[in-house]
């Protein structure tokens, strides 16, 4: 069998996951990899041979989905160009983690597909939602990437095709411990504002940065440059972190038994659905980055047990090699 995984450069879930799932795949089938977007900050560990542009979604310095910086930052004429010119008459099955070209090119030749991402779960109706709908978000997870076969990943099994987080080796192999200072990662967010409400809690702030190619201190805040090892390491001796409602971030602080609050980006309708499934599990978020409210945080002791088993590589061989 030959397999295309095509996965989404945004944000670093789908990198993450990739990283696992990949050399998973390899072992069982011929592997083509194939990632679009350009805004991811991890770097792949194994050779991705087609690489594009493709569409991303871009953000305000204040943590808000920007419709103008999407709209005018991504290239959409070149993109339709890449959609009618994948190959896939050359792979038995494409497997797509959230990426819009090949999710299209699939549609549109009828070519076997199936989804494995967080937000092919959004789509099942179990799945926890804010009570307010977001109409074009909506419409935004069920088109961005068409198909009907549809295997989730979310913090709870809401539905049996929804499966419990995939956690990668370099966060299991890590032995976590609690050391009192604060883990940051808000890439919406620029430097500025973080610092400006961080630095008036009393607690040591480190904040790993998007924005930043140098390492400094402020006070009682160490801002550091994305880099996985060094992030890894203080990941793992952090008290809790304070980041986006993204997916992967909040799953593996869950995993190693980190404190959280999740800062949902603003019009983001997915990022808000996942602050909804962690409210219902008892985690705290806010929609800004409130003093008050992170200070209640750090003064508590709130902590959610959960049990993500390794078990992606029987999905991948009972489910999703299943033509």
């Amino acid at each position: 069998m030959k397999i295309l995984y095509a996965f989404q450069g945004t944000g670093n879930g789908h990198m993450a996951r990739a990283q696992e799932i990949v050399p998973l795949l390899k072992k069982h089938a011929s592997v083509d990899t194939l990632i679009s977007g350009h805004q991811s900050q991890l770097k792949a560990d194994f050779n991705v041979d087609f690489k594009h542009r493709g569409i991303s979604l871009l953000y305000n310095k204040t943590g808000g989905l920007s419709y103008t910086k999407t709209l005018t930052g991504n290239r959409f004429l070149e993109a339709v160009k890449v959609i009618r010119e994948i190959r896939l008459s050359d792979y038995d099955l494409v497997i797509n983690d959230y990426e819009p070209l090949t999710g299209w090119a699939c549609k549109l030749n009828q070519h076997p597909m199936t989804e494995l991402s967080h937000q092919a779960s959004m789509l099942f109706k179990e799945t926890p939602k804010p009570e307010k709908k977001d109409p074009f978000g909506e419409l935004v997870l069920k088109y961005y990437v068409p198909g009907t076969k549809k295997i989730g990943f979310h913090f709870e099994n809401y539905h049996p095709q929804i499966k419990k987080p995939v956690i990668r080796k370099k966060i299991r192999n890590l032995r976590p411990e609690k050391r009192g200072f604060y883990l940051v990662y808000l890439p919406s967010f620029s430097d500025k504002n973080i610092i400006k409400i961080v630095k008036e809690i009393p607690v040591e702030w480190k904040i790993f940065s998007r924005h930043s190619k140098i390492q400094y201190k402020e006070n009682n805040v160490e801002i550091f440059p994305i880099d996985e090892v060094n992030y890894l390491k203080y990941f793992e001796s952090c008290e809790g972190i304070l980041c986006n409602a993204g997916f992967e971030t909040p799953a593996e602080a869950l995993f190693m038994d980190k404190k959280l609050f999740v800062i949902p980006i603003h019009n983001q309708y997915e990022q808000a659905c996942n602050a909804c499934a962690l409210d219902k599990m008892g985690i705290p978020n806010s929609a800004i980055l409130d003093q008050t409210e992170i200070e209640n945080w750090i003064d508590s002791d709130l902590c959610f047990k959960v049990d993500y088993p390794d078990d992606i590589e029987s999905i991948l061989l009972n489910e999703v090699f299943v033509l």
